[in-house]
């Protein structure tokens, strides 16, 4: 079946309120040539710059995601940020269980899917990370942590629930590095991982689930990764920083 190509933009903590309206009012001049039927943009911007960005991309093409929710509606949890509030700010998408999240943050499959619990109760559409890390895949464990993460991450969802989440593959060694996973291996990973979601809930509900490419696609690859026929778009970190380059990153995916 066809799976209508997503490319989110994860900002990371880049972009104050004013570098970032600026950033979406270049990107919306870059991006109206394209067919919101053929593509889903979505952008990701820190937590205090989604009040900027918001009335910008209000009506358009590109949609407004979050890095991050946390699993309690509200409560002494300093710091942090729940879906009733992203639900207000206008947020659409949130990413869930980023790599930097687990690695930095003491993330973990429980709490991964504590938070899209949440996100789901409140309508909001989770982009779940998962990936390996170097010495993962050097070991020969990368179907093995992927397992995990699935089983883990997604436990206590139906299949009809599970259909309208996207993953994101991160290979962890090849974000920020100049690593990149050849199209082939990106595609046998990916093709596992679909694999592990018609195992976990069913064949329907996997060729419907989008799996994002994340580990450093840019526009030099992303016609080649996204060709692969288990690879539905990409997470974009530093790409996504640069109006033209993302906008040539998406044309560049969109000509698989």
């Amino acid at each position: 079946m066809s799976r209508k190509v997503i490319i989110a933009g994860n900002w990371k903590m880049n972009k104050t309120g004013a570098e970032g309206k600026a950033l979406v009012e270049a990107l919306l001049k870059e991006v109206a040539p394209f067919d919101p039927a053929e593509v889903d943009i979505v952008v990701c911007p820190p937590f205090t710059t989604l009040a900027a960005v918001r009335p910008v991309l209000e009506g358009t093409k590109v949609k407004l995601g979050a890095q991050n929710v946390h699993w309690a509606d509200n409560g002494a949890f300093t710091g942090e940020v729940s879906a009733p509030m992203l639900k207000e700010a206008g947020v659409e998408y949130v990413i869930i269980g980023h790599s930097e999240r687990r690695q930095y943050f003491g993330e973990t499959d429980e709490t991964v899917n504590k938070r899209l619990q949440a996100a789901l109760k409140a309508g909001l559409k989770p982009i779940v990370c998962i990936g390996e890390l170097l010495e993962e895949r050097e070991g020969g464990r990368t179907n093995e942590v992927l397992r995990k993460q699935i089983r883990g991450g997604f436990a206590g969802l139906d299949a009809a629930t599970m259909a309208g989440v996207v993953i994101a593959y991160e290979p962890v060694w090849a974000i920020g590095t100049g690593r990149t996973a050849t199209p082939e291996i990106a595609e046998e990973t990916q093709a596992f991982i679909r694999a592990e979601v018609a195992a976990m809930f069913n064949a329907e509900c996997a060729e419907k689930v989008r799996i994002q490419y994340g580990g450093s696609m840019k526009a030099a690859n992303a016609r080649e990764l996204v060709a692969q026929k288990d690879i539905d778009g990409g997470l974009i970190g530093g790409a996504a920083l640069e109006a033209t380059g993302f906008a040539k990153l998406i044309s560049e995916a969109l000509a698989k």
